[in-house]
Parts: C-alpha cells; sequence; structure tokens
C-alpha cells in the first residue's frame, strides 16, 4: 500500500464512494469532521455513494438525510438513491424472494449463535432485508478475527456468500457484492459505463469485504485502520491515508480537493 500522498493527480477523480463503518465512522460514531469532509466534497461537485453492509433500514434515511447521491446497501443486495424528490429502490432480488431467504437466514443465525459462544444477532437486523449479520465486535465483547473467521465458514458450509467487515460477519444467498450492486447503479442511474467507473472514482473503506472494491478501482484507499487486518484481505487498497476512520476520510477529501 502506497501511502495517500503518492495519489498524484486527485484531481482528475469524480467522485468518492466509501465504506461507512470505521471507514466514514469512528468508534461507531459520525464525526463533525467527516461529515463535514462529505459536505465539503459535495458543494465541489463530487459524486458520493456509501456502500456499506448496513441495513436496508439505515440505508433509507442516509439516502434521504446525508449529502450523498444515493447509497448501496447489505454488501450490494440494493441500491437507494433520491431522485427528484422520490427515493427509487433498486433489489437484487424480488420481495417473494427475500421473504423466503429471511425465513431460512432465521434458522442458520440460530444455529451459528449455539455454535459461537460470545456472539450474537447484530442490533440492527430486524432493520434489514436480506442478509444475516452476526455481530462479533460491536455490541458484544470483542472477538478474535479468528472467531470472525469461523462464524463465516459456518454460513458458508449453510450455503451463503460470506464476508467479515470491521464488526459484523455478514451472510447472504446469491452471488452478489458490493461491486456488481455499484455497477449497475452507476450504468442506471448515472450513464457511467464500468471503465470509467473504475477509472474516474475513488473507493474507500477499511476490512475484509471490501477487497472486491480495493481490486477493482484505480484509486482504492484504506483508512489507516485498514491495517488492522494485514493477511486478512484478499486484495488491499492501493493507498492508505495517515489517520484512521473518519480523520481518514477527511485526509482523503482534502487531498482529492487540493486542499492540501
Amino acid at each position: 500500500m502506497n501511502p495517500l500522498s503518492a495519489l498524484h493527480d486527485p484531481g482528475r477523480i469524480r467522485g468518492l464512494l466509501f465504506d461507512i463503518d470505521e471507514t466514514l465512522t469512528t468508534d461507531g460514531k459520525l464525526t463533525a469532521e467527516a461529515y463535514g469532509a462529505m459536505e465539503r466534497l459535495k458543494r465541489a461537485g463530487k459524486l458520493l455513494v456509501p456502500v456499506t453492509g448496513r441495513p436496508a433500514g439505515w440505508c433509507d434515511h442516509i439516502a434521504r438525510m446525508w449529502p450523498v447521491d444515493a447509497v448501496v446497501g447489505e454488501n450490494g443486495a440494493f441500491y437507494f438513491c433520491l431522485n427528484q424528490g422520490k427515493l427509487h429502490k433498486k433489489f437484487h432480488d424480488l420481495e417473494d424472494v427475500r421473504a423466503l431467504n429471511r425465513t431460512r437466514l432465521r434458522a442458520i443465525g440460530r444455529q451459528i449463535l449455539g455454535q459461537v459462544p460470545g456472539c450474537a444477532l447484530a442490533s440492527d437486523q430486524p432493520y434489514r432485508e436480506t442478509d444475516l449479520a452476526i455481530d462479533f465486535c460491536e455490541d458484544v465483547s470483542p472477538l478474535p478475527l479468528e472467531t470472525a473467521g469461523r462464524i463465516a465458514a459456518l454460513m458458508r458450509e449453510a450455503g451463503l456468500n460470506a464476508r467479515i467487515s470491521s464488526i459484523h460477519v455478514n451472510g447472504w444467498f446469491g452471488n452478489y457484492d458490493k461491486l456488481a450492486m455499484t455497477k449497475q447503479l452507476f450504468a442506471e442511474f448515472f450513464n457511467c459505463d464500468p471503465a470509467s467507473l473504475q477509472q474516474e472514482f475513488a473507493f474507500a473503506g477499511d476490512s475484509p469485504n471490501d477487497a472486491p472494491m480495493f481490486s477493482y478501482f484505480d484509486v482504492s484507499v484504506g483508512v489507516a485502520n485498514v491495517l488492522r487486518f494485514a493477511g486478512h484481505i484478499e486484495t488491499p487498497p492501493k493507498y492508505v491515508t495517515p489517520n484512521a476512520a473518519g480523520a481518514g476520510i477527511a485526509e482523503l477529501a482534502a487531498h482529492l480537493l487540493g486542499e492540501r
């Protein structure tokens, strides 16, 4: 990973896509510094899209209330986009499929809780449409990454696609991910082909479930706490900020805007 200062000609970047938990937030909080970074980027005409594992309930709020152009949620299960005052929702799966899968996911969740002491359903699970989120680090006493890996393995044994974030292990039925839905969003709403997306936009993240995005984007940036997962990320980011979490996002925004 190269230092952020090695990212030259940042003014060419048309917009920023970014993870939320411990990329934009700091210890679970959205700081004034990080929110201000979004505001400055938006005022400068940059396109902003959070790409997160967080649930549909959160993403409805984010799309409506934050200074962003759209949001991709539940690790690529959907995108929400506020356009001309109306919230447009696009899911990978139809409602009847999602309803059936939720029943199956509840059963798998009970099995995992019985097999892995100390973990719990994520507190935001009731607001999810498509996936199972097991908490190993947010509202439970932090468990080692090896335990998160065991949870992911149990999910895969049950037929799920599984990814480890900074706080949860997420599992879902289907082969979609953050990158696939991001490409769909940009093609359908922003008239942007995959090559332009790859070359003209940046992505920032902090954890293993961001690996497909780190791999795809020419400008992929990890906030400094990404180093926590050294050796656990299939493809690491190409650049890393000096500071962690929201302070790192503020540094990235300043660099993209030529403020430092």
